[in-house]
């Protein structure tokens, strides 16, 4: 069946609006320092005023919705936190990219897996997508990103000049983590990938269950295409709280 102009226009808005996130993200990313520091204040601080204006939907005045708008500052502000001390770690570029990577790995298994086997609902009153055959995509796509990350690491490590020198000599316990085993590993670092597409779910049924409480489809129109920045990282702000705060204790704590 032929797309209807509309849909077609649609469709390169979203990709043309997703190339400029990518390029701006990136570029700040690369940079680091102050760049990277508005960058994230910027989408933080986005975030929360979305997040706020879902709560003033949600909640008449009182104290309820002033608890929602104070933990929602929270919650955006532990976020970007972890964010910005990934980024100043030894490899983190690396880290960074890692979690982001196996997030959009989630979104896009969950998507290919949820259209194409479909099947029995997870929370149809929340979001009537969101299938059980969906969330093991998540879990094999987000697998797939970090084992594709540990073959590249594998893969300087083999060479005589390594593609990632600093990468290279900093990662050899986290190979024998997830490739060999190693009898000090944490128990999730087996687990990483369902564990991240699990978290990052959960971050978007969340979101998805604010929008229906407050009555409206978007949380944001700042993205063309897209939505708002809420409806972007909701799955990641939870993996950011989660598996970004246990990456941060596992450096801290020596080893990572």
């Amino acid at each position: 069946m032929t797309q209807s102009p509309a849909r077609k226009s649609e469709l390169g808005l979203r990709a043309i609006s997703a190339l400029v996130m990518l390029a701006v993200s990136g570029f700040a990313l690369w940079a680091g320092g102050m760049a990277w520091m508005v960058f994230v204040l910027i989408v933080g601080i986005g975030v929360w005023f979305e997040w706020s204006a879902l709560v003033l939907l949600m909640y008449p005045p009182g104290r309820k919705r002033t608890m929602w708008r104070y933990g929602g500052a929270v919650y955006c502000g532990i976020a970007c936190a972890v964010l910005l001390a990934l980024r100043d770690l030894p490899l983190g570029t690396f880290w960074v990219l890692l979690i982001v990577g196996a997030v959009i790995g989630t979104d896009i298994g969950a998507y290919i897996f949820g259209r194409t086997i479909g099947g029995p609902k997870i929370a149809p009153s929340i979001s009537p997508s969101k299938t059980w055959a969906g969330l093991v995509g998540g879990m094999i796509g987000a697998t797939t990103v970090l084992l594709a990350a540990l073959l590249l690491i594998a893969v300087s490590l083999a060479i005589s000049e390594p593609i990632l020198p600093t990468l290279a000599e900093n990662m050899q316990l986290g190979i024998h983590y997830f490739l060999e085993g190693h009898e000090d590993a944490p128990w999730w670092s087996y687990l990483a990938g369902p564990l991240i597409a699990i978290i990052a779910q959960a971050g978007d049924f969340f979101q998805s269950w604010m929008k229906r409480k407050a009555g409206v489809k978007d949380s944001g129109k700042v993205l063309p295409g897209h939505g708002g920045l809420f409806d972007r990282v909701d799955g990641l702000l939870l993996v950011l709280v989660v598996i970004g705060n246990l990456i941060l204790l596992g450096h801290f704590a020596g080893g990572l």
